[in-house]
């Protein structure tokens, strides 16, 4: 179902996702039905790569739109898609969930999160980086984002979602 608004989109399929649904970006595809998706793949209508989360991930980011939000019921997977909102409009949820994807989309592209691309991503001025960082605090304090060079001085400090941080002690790439 497919329901339009005036500030969102939002897409309700029944069943629930096979994977967490805060790893969708970057993973693997996998179907319920290989047959039926196979017939989609040859014709044109899903690709796949699977990457089709990462690509909303990404439009979301180039256009400054809070990020989507999947909210998984027992017989049901809601995806919501926002209209144009300011940060200062957006909610600490909104804003985590931000940053988490901002993350996650930079650590498949083997970038990692900084003060300067969560800036860029929320359209923040460089004379404004104070913001920024309180918005990686707020991830952090959450848990879905975690230091890559914990030791590193604050203003040089890297950050990963925290699935990737999970062996990364002491190391570095």
């Amino acid at each position: 179902m497919f329901e339009i608004f005036d500030d969102r989109i939002e897409f309700t399929s029944p069943g629930v996702p096979l994977m967490d649904p805060a790893r969708f970006v970057d993973t693997p595809p996998q179907s319920r039905n290989e047959a039926l998706a196979s017939v989609m793949r040859r014709t044109g209508i899903c690709e796949e790569r699977g990457s089709g989360w990462d690509k909303i991930v990404f439009q979301t980011e180039y256009h400054q739109l809070p990020a989507p939000l999947v909210e998984v019921t027992e017989n049901h997977t809601r995806v919501v898609l926002f209209a144009h909102r300011p940060l200062t409009k957006m909610d600490k949820e909104d804003r985590v969930r931000a940053v988490y994807l901002h993350a996650c989309l930079r650590h498949v592209t083997r970038q990692h999160t900084t003060n300067t691309s969560v800036r860029e991503r929320f359209g923040i001025a460089p004379q404004n980086s104070a913001q920024a960082s309180r918005l990686i605090r707020e991830a952090v304090a959450t848990g879905v984002i975690a230091p890559f060079d914990a030791e590193a001085a604050p203003k040089l400090r890297r950050y990963v979602p925290a699935w990737a941080a999970v062996g990364l002690q002491g190391s570095e790439e």
